[in-house]
């Protein structure tokens, strides 16, 4: 029995030991199928790209951007070839490095990356799978480039590619409308407008770059070509070529821009000429100004870092474009805007315009000066001589909230709408704005309302705000959208500029033709611009001197800002320009005669140079010559004439003023500097229905009869000019 038993034991013991190897050799075939089953169908796309990479390398092709061209065709901003080394992150890791330890390796060999600069790419390329190629150095120096190539066989993950980089030819010359490019941030990436962007891409960082980069931005291609074990090129698979960005065609004229550059020279200050007709930006300056290629080739150099650290902290702001940010009080330029809302409300006429300079104005216990005794000019003449007296009285009798709202309707305090990026609105005066800028002294006087009527006090707007409506009462109070783009390519699928939004304001054609009588006047007859004057070509316009601080602090950069804007043709405007010099003193000196070598070049250059001034060109230098009358005349003077007066220190005729300091007021020689001699200017005599400029109160008025235009200048023969076809 117990053999029995024993023999039954040990067949069932054998039996469980057979069954738990069949269970095991389950278990094993299970997980083995499970892992093929995981290889072959979870992770197939993992490991099929993962052996691709092992002889496959895919090389992108950066998109060049396209060309930023000028209205006539010639190149503002192209791209030049350079060379840049990558690296191949899935490359690195397989083996078992990082892309840092690999830079610090590199670095040890003498090759000069930069680490910092790899770090924040490696932060930027977290979101890119990691066979798509990371550039560790652009613009790669040369040495740089040769030790890659020659030890390509040590390090297969590095490879060397040609990108196109930025290039801007003329350097400063119109930077702050091109703007610059840069490398796209990773708080950009996660902004909405960058959708579709990946980390890496060049973008427009200011300017036209930045308004414009989806147009002027191409689309990347890349090559896919067989690598052997050493990383060496076999054969090239396929090749998508990059698509190039489309060409923009601004509205800026370059003859234009250079005059108005060198014009400016290296004072600080804004330069602007635009079409009133559409509000086509001509020409832009904005000084200083800084270098774009900066942004495009050195900014990750040391010496590009540097040159970067200069531009944030100089006190002059030169990556400050001027023209729509800077917020500037207007000085007399604003007597413009004043003299138009007075007409069409009524307080004045132009045949009832009269009213008392007295030298001044008595304003509680202050006296508000205007430092000159001119009687009690008409609208006209009080234009021409920039009578403060007559403006304190004209504002009281407007009104600040008529004035408050008019300056808005002819668009001051607020932005103009310009393709540019970052304009910035302004402070036109008013109860609500002074209680909000001074709580400590939050009531609205009197006082406050003679100095908003001269532009000083609580007004600060930009130059192109104040360039606008100027132009805008030219036009009959038409104000088109400034703008500088003209159109993109290629032909065939051109896209214009659409965005003009035509603010109409209703104005009288009286009061037109009767401001722009006026500011004709200013340059004209011996007025405060007469530094301005161009001959053939009727410039008017209005000065300003605006005064940054009391007259008793005034000195160095505390000095007065010089104005000057205008436009010309007067009768049918083309071109408008406006000029700011920052503290400098006095605009008819400092800035009229920066807008006239404008005007001259843009009618030499449309219309050619007039008789007159060939002539006088022509004529030999000498010291006296005979007159008509036997007595002998310089020539010199004559002979010169044309171009813009150097300043001097004699004080020309001038509008200043700030509330109690008023304005200083000097009546111009009967030559002034720089203005063509009366028997030589045939061109837009001054009428003999108006009176001299140095008439007084009793004087015949400016107001034509009924029969003739409200404009008496208008009146007269007209330029025998024409413009070039």
């Amino acid at each position: 029995m117990r053999s029995i038993e024993r023999g039954r034991g040990q067949r069932f013991d054998g039996q469980s030991r057979l069954a738990m190897i069949q269970y095991l050799l389950v278990a094993a075939f299970a997980i083995l199928g499970f892992r093929l089953w995981s290889l072959q169908v979870i992770h197939h796309e993992e490991y099929v790209r993962a052996a691709e990479s092992n002889r496959l390398k895919t090389i992108p092709i950066a998109a060049p951007r396209g060309l930023i061209l000028d209205r006539e065709g010639r190149v503002l901003v192209d791209n030049r070839p350079t060379l840049s080394i990558i690296v191949n992150r899935e490359e690195v890791k397989a083996r078992g490095k990082s892309v840092l330890d690999l830079v610090d390796e590199l670095i040890a060999q003498g090759v000069t990356l930069d680490r910092d600069f790899v770090r924040a790419r490696l932060e930027v390329a977290r979101r890119q799978p990691l066979y798509y190629p990371m550039v560790i150095e652009a613009n790669a120096d040369p040495a740089d480039v040769a030790w890659v190539r020659a030890h390509q066989l040590e390090y297969p993950e590095l490879d060397v590619i040609e990108q196109p980089q930025r290039r801007y030819p003329y350097g400063r010359l119109l930077a702050h409308v091109l703007g610059y490019v840069g490398e796209i941030s990773q708080r950009e990436l996660a902004r909405p407008e960058y959708e579709g962007y990946r980390p890496g891409d060049i973008i427009g960082k200011a300017g036209v770059e930045k308004v414009y980069d989806r147009l002027l931005r191409g689309r990347d291609g890349i090559r896919r070509v067989v690598v052997d074990s050493a990383g060496r090129e076999i054969s090239q698979i396929e090749q998508i070529d990059p698509i190039p960005g489309r060409s923009i065609r601004l509205t800026i004229d370059l003859d234009l821009q250079r005059v108005a550059e060198q014009q400016l020279g290296r004072r600080r200050g804004v330069v602007v000429a635009m079409d009133p007709r559409t509000g086509e930006i001509l020409a832009m300056v904005s000084h200083p100004a800084f270098d774009p290629n900066l942004f495009a080739a050195r900014i990750n150099t040391p010496e590009g870092k540097a040159e970067f650290r200069r531009l944030v902290t100089d006190p002059d702001h030169p990556l400050y474009n001027r023209a729509i940010q800077g917020l500037y009080p207007t000085g007399s330029t604003w007597k413009v805007l004043v003299a138009t809302a007075a007409l069409e409300e009524g307080v004045i006429s132009v045949k009832d315009s009269r009213l008392m300079c007295g030298g001044g104005l008595q304003v509680g216990r202050r006296f508000v000066r205007c430092m000159g005794a001119h009687g009690m000019p008409d609208l006209h003449r009080a234009l021409v001589v920039s009578c403060d007296g007559y403006f304190y009285r004209l504002g009281l009798k407007l009104g600040i909230r008529r004035m408050h709202e008019w300056v808005k309707r002819l668009g001051m305090g607020q932005p103009t709408g310009i393709d540019l990026p970052n304009e910035r609105g302004g402070i036109i005066p008013g109860p609500e704005v002074k209680a909000r800028l001074n709580p400590k002294d939050p009531i609205w006087r009197d006082f406050d309302t003679v100095i908003a009527a001269i532009g000083q006090g609580s007004v600060a707007v930009t130059p192109l705000q104040l360039l606008r409506a100027v132009a805008g009462i030219a036009m009959g109070g038409i104000l088109h959208r400034p703008h500088v783009f003209l159109e993109a390519g290629p032909p065939g699928q051109r896209l214009s500029y659409q965005g003009d939004d035509v603010v109409v304001v209703p104005l009288h054609q009286r009061t037109c033709e009767m401001i722009r009588y006026s500011l004709w006047g200013v340059v004209n007859e011996q007025g405060t611009g007469t530094r301005a004057r161009v001959v053939g070509f009727d410039v008017s316009g209005k000065t300003g001197t605006a005064q940054v601080v009391a007259t008793h602090k005034a000195g160095g950069k505390l000095k007065d800002h010089a104005w000057f804007v205008a436009f010309a043709p007067r009768s049918r405007p083309e071109i408008a320009v406006v000029v700011l010099v920052e503290n400098v003193g006095f605009g008819g000196t400092y800035s009229a005669p920066i807008a006239r070598a404008i005007f001259e070049a843009y009618r030499n250059k449309h219309y050619g140079v007039p008789e007159e001034v060939e002539v006088a060109r022509q004529t030999p230098p000498s010291s006296t010559g005979p007159s008509s009358d036997g007595e002998p005349v310089s020539q010199t003077a004559s002979s010169t004439s044309d171009r813009p007066a150097e300043p001097t220190e004699t004080r020309p005729p001038s509008d200043r003023g700030e509330g109690e300091h008023g304005e200083l007021i000097e009546r111009a020689p009967d030559e002034p500097p720089g203005a063509m001699r009366s028997e030589r200017r045939r061109i837009q005599p001054a009428p003999s229905s108006t009176r001299s400029p140095a008439a007084g109160p009793e004087a015949a008025t400016a107001s034509p009869p009924e029969s003739q235009s409200a404009d008496p200048a208008a009146n007269q023969p007209r330029s025998t000019m024409r413009k070039r076809p």
